[in-house]
């Protein structure tokens, strides 16, 4: 070889191919679970060299290929995974969230009645744009019931409040923050409920549906750039903590696409960013650009990008607003032999379904009860029959919760994957036993039913409308507990690993990512977490309470919790 041509050569390999250029990092003496194939696989030694994966096997050629100079990372019996995906999200809204006080059951010291919740405001509340917020409230974590107008008046007779329920679709306010807002008893709803005490004839404080869109946007307002970063490293560090190193924010605007791409492009935030728009948004980006880019990352392989487009039928199950073809069997505030409603005629959905398979934009369903399913699938059969196109988009239904077995058919026949929030029926499995029926509730969130199918597992958390720990997730869709303990639908728990797969291997496959996340093998991204224990080898009832020890993002450590102080420590991000 010409000298010339050899020297550049060294060069290259010691200091332009980041292959060789960063130094080995060797993780071994644990559990290495690959999640590759749909049966547990391990490995005794995994090398990281730069931000990728070099070598997944055997201990003696891994430390061998590191090198001498490699750094030595011993699990000490933790188990090692890929990164966590979020599949179905709220960044944005976590991270506006961040203004408020968390008043969530996945909170710091979550509050078990009313007077802690109220004292929990009192002690971290700082009011902002003249009102004092707060996020994560819901009646049943209270031992004495829901909070009431009274409750709150009572506590802050002046300051403007505004409690956004878990849910995030409902809230309740004072008399104070009535009075900012301009809602009486005289104001008229579109799309949703400003209740009224049928006893005393008065308003309640609820609003429900867009009163309390609306609301908490008057509420929030508008705030600075820096600001809104300052809120994006907040929801990072929660998304870090829970061993997720992809998040997703979905119903997206264009001011947050804007966001997030520069939060990332500054790295000011170190996970992959994926926004989620409705149609609506969309309409924007193409009347934009007519050729905007849909599914492709800012840095190559990683960084931030818009998935596609998402189209919602119908609201949450909890509140009877979900769309059901068989009536909800309480209707206390609603018309007799009520069903829910869809959010938009048939042809709103048929129109955004043809648009995403004519220009190849993948399509996210945004569907709750099995008329709204329904709803979905009439719209992607018209799409597939008028555009010819059969290929599998990757198309998904989210929530889903309950789907029937026929709609789970044509899920496969059509290559459709259905991603669950599993949590869901942990939280309100209790109240669906009243208001759908023993066989519905039992088949809420049929996990099972999708396996067998021949489905892809798909869970989501929803954060903040479940609690953002993949583990609890893990442990509900395994054995299916609710909150007043009672076990709902044993036929529907699938095991430990299939749980696991659907927040690594199957969201990867959902974003087109499967060869860059999701598995630990040659070539993928090291996007890895840590975890104390091996969920597939703790008591069933115990993977809950499996701890996040480490997140690592592209190689580099972003969230370590240490354990001889019992602190967690956040890694400062690089740019």
């Amino acid at each position: 070889m010409n000298p010339r041509y050899f020297f550049l050569s060294l060069l290259f390999t010691l200091f332009i191919n980041p292959a060789f250029a960063n130094t080995a990092s060797v993780y071994f003496n644990g559990d290495i679970l690959t999640m590759e194939g749909d049966s547990p696989k391990y490995a005794e030694a995994l090398v990281v060299r730069g931000s990728d994966i070099a070598f997944v096997g055997d201990k003696s050629k891994a430390f061998a290929l590191a090198g001498k100079d490699a750094k030595q990372i011993d699990l000490k019996g933790a188990t090692l995974l890929p990164g966590f995906i979020d599949s179905w999200g709220h960044f944005t809204l976590i991270a506006q969230n961040t203004l408020g006080v968390n008043l969530a059951y996945f909170s710091a010291k979550p509050p078990q009645n009313k007077a802690q919740l109220i004292q929990k405001l009192e002690k971290e509340g700082k009011p902002f744009n003249g009102w004092l917020l707060g996020n994560g409230y819901a009646d049943p974590f209270l031992s004495d019931g829901p909070l009431t107008l009274a409750d709150l008046d009572k506590a802050f007779p002046t300051q403007p409040l505004l409690l956004s329920n878990i849910s995030t679709l409902t809230g309740i306010t004072n008399s104070a923050g009535l009075k900012k807002l301009g809602i009486s008893k005289a104001t008229k709803a579109i799309s949703g409920f400003i209740p009224v005490d049928p006893k005393t004839g008065e308003l309640t404080g609820e609003l429900i549906g867009m009163p309390f869109l609306e609301a908490a946007a008057k509420s929030i307002g508008s705030y600075s750039r820096d600001l809104t970063f300052q809120t994006y490293r907040k929801a990072e560090r929660m998304y870090l903590e829970n061993g997720f190193t992809t998040a997703q924010s979905y119903e997206s605007t264009v001011d947050d696409i804007a966001s997030m791409r520069t939060a990332v492009e500054k790295g000011i935030v170190s996970i992959d960013l994926i926004a989620l728009p409705t149609f609506d948004v969309v309409d924007q980006l193409l009347k934009t650009n007519p050729n905007y880019s849909f599914g492709t990352y800012t840095n190559g392989r990683r960084g931030f990008k818009v998935a596609g487009i998402m189209a919602p039928t119908d609201g949450a199950p909890q509140l009877r607003l979900a769309f059901m073809t068989k009536p909800y069997l309480i209707s206390t505030g609603f018309e007799p032999n009520w069903r829910g409603f869809p959010y938009y005629a048939q042809s709103t959905i048929d129109h955004y379904a043809k648009l995403a398979y004519e220009k190849n934009i993948q399509y996210f369903a945004y569907s709750n009860g099995d008329a709204g399913i329904d709803m979905t699938l009439a719209a992607l059969n018209k799409a597939i029959k008028e555009t010819g196109i059969t290929e599998n988009r990757r198309t998904v239904v989210s929530h889903a919760m309950f789907v029937r077995q026929d709609q789970l058919q044509q899920f496969k026949e059509k290559n459709i994957l259905p991603i669950m929030l599993i949590n869901h029926l942990w939280m309100y499995g209790d109240v669906y036993e009243k208001t759908v029926g023993n066989e519905r509730a039992a088949n809420q969130n049929p996990l099972k039913w999708v396996e067998s199918a021949g489905l892809r597992v798909g869970m989501h958390n929803d954060t903040p409308s479940s609690g953002p720990s993949a583990m609890f997730s893990m442990w509900t869709a395994v054995n299916r507990k609710t909150l007043g303990g009672m076990t709902l639908g044993p036929d529907q728990r699938i095991s430990p690993y299939r749980a696991l797969q659907a927040f690594t291997s199957s969201p990867a496959y959902q974003y087109k990512e499967e060869f860059n996340k999701g598995k630990l093998a040659k070539g993928m991204l090291a996007d890895l977490v840590v975890l104390d224990q091996n969920p597939l080898k703790v008591d069933a009832n115990e993977i809950k309470n499996i701890r996040v020890l480490k997140t690592i993002k592209g190689g580099v450590e972003r969230f370590s919790y240490s354990v001889s102080n019992t602190r967690m420590e956040f890694m400062a991000v690089k740019n």
